[in-house]
């Protein structure tokens, strides 16, 4: 049975999770050329502060001061997924790398979200866990989509076009 520390805890590593996605996802789109994609991060960019704000809602800490200040702070450049990406940015195919840091990232999203969502008394709370991980799994599907489009492979818009011939 989980404890309010637990719970609290976890809200808080979720906040942050959130929010260097976000700073990923803004700083992916910056630098991609390519326009689909480009919509693609920018788009998830957004998902993701929503997916802040429903945690940020249920924190009952105060390290992260108002709402609007934590999401327009600079972004964590000590973090992993930061640091991948600025990384492949040096790279000609700096897209595919990105699309492949953000597939690993929402996997593990995914499952980190999922076994502490286990652990949630509050069911409000636990909702929105399980809430955000259907919606990271549909994050999950857009990006492996759009890696198959840059990758030219076949992408689901393609799927019928050659089932059929």
């Amino acid at each position: 049975m989980g404890k309010e520390y637990t719970m609290q805890e976890a809200i808080r590593l979720a906040v942050q999770a959130e929010k260097d996605s976000m700073d990923f996802y803004r700083r992916a789109a910056s630098v991609t050329a390519n326009e689909r994609a480009k919509k693609v991060f920018d788009l998830l960019a957004n998902e993701e502060v929503g997916h802040l704000k429903l945690f940020f809602d249920h924190y009952k800490g105060s390290e992260f001061g108002d709402f609007k200040s934590f999401i327009d702070s600079p972004p964590n450049k000590k973090g992993a997924t930061i640091i991948a990406l600025e990384k492949a940015i040096d790279d000609k195919t700096h897209e595919q790398k990105a699309l492949e840091i953000a597939m690993k990232e929402e996997k593990a999203t995914i499952e980190q979200y999922t076994l502490l969502a286990q652990d949630i008394v509050d069911p409000l709370v636990k909702k929105v866990f399980e809430q955000v991980v259907k919606e990271t799994q549909n994050h999950y599907d857009m990006i492996e989509d759009e890696y198959m489009h840059v990758m030219r492979m076949v992408d689901k818009s393609d799927q019928d076009t050659y089932v059929r011939e």
